[in-house]
């Protein structure tokens, strides 16, 4: 499962940050062999069709966020369907994303993926609004708390690493009540992707 995460990363040419600690650690393939994988990837020098930068930065997106095809798809156009209104639509997707529940789980540092996020979300262990939530694509709002479920704390899920995590500054953190609230909105200048999101809309649009 390793190795498989670690070839979407190399595929894409950047860090997807989809195995947590792995990914900051000296251990990741990023570091040891950036370039595609396979016996030629680190000969593979050919530049990319139009077509096929598109796909790549389709992939690089979809990945991040841990989606299936058909689930980044509908985002995609359902924000192209805004084209041409007041706001921007690649901040309308980034919000999009940004405020499902298993991303916001990782942002508020209880998961280190947000693959580790949705598991824990599909086995109940987070409560929106006090409330039992099991849906990962839950779009969570502003004012939403987010609180995680007694039994979601065992060894390896100690309260006391929340400590040393700073949430980007949409979210605020509770330590004392270990609760998450939003507080704001996700903007796309605030999660520093390296990501041409144009070319994106672009692939979808064909």
């Amino acid at each position: 499962m390793i190795n498989s995460k670690c070839k979407i990363c190399r595929r894409a040419g950047t860090k997807i940050f989809l195995k947590g600690d792995r990914c900051l650690s000296p251990k990741c393939p990023m570091v040891r062999r950036p370039y595609p994988p396979g016996q030629k990837g680190k000969g593979r020098t050919r530049g990319l069709s139009e077509y096929g930068k598109e796909l790549k930065e389709k992939q690089k997106l979809k990945n991040l966020y841990n989606l299936r095809e058909n689930q980044f798809r509908n985002y995609v156009k359902e924000v192209l369907k805004k084209r041409g209104g007041a706001e921007d639509i690649s901040d309308l997707l980034i919000k999009k994303l940004e405020s499902r529940l298993d991303n916001i789980v990782f942002r508020l540092g209880f998961a280190l993926s947000r693959l580790q996020a949705r598991q824990a979300i599909n086995h109940g262990k987070f409560l929106v609004n006090g409330k039992k939530v099991k849906a990962p694509s839950y779009q969570v709002k502003k004012g939403d708390k987010i609180t995680p479920h007694p039994s979601f704390f065992k060894k390896e899920n100690s309260p006391g690493i929340l400590k040393k995590y700073k949430p980007p500054s949409w979210l605020e953190f509770d330590i004392k009540k270990i609760e998450g609230k939003v507080i704001g909105e996700p903007s796309l200048e605030e999660t520093g992707l390296s990501i041409e999101l144009s070319s994106i809309f672009e692939y979808y649009s064909r």
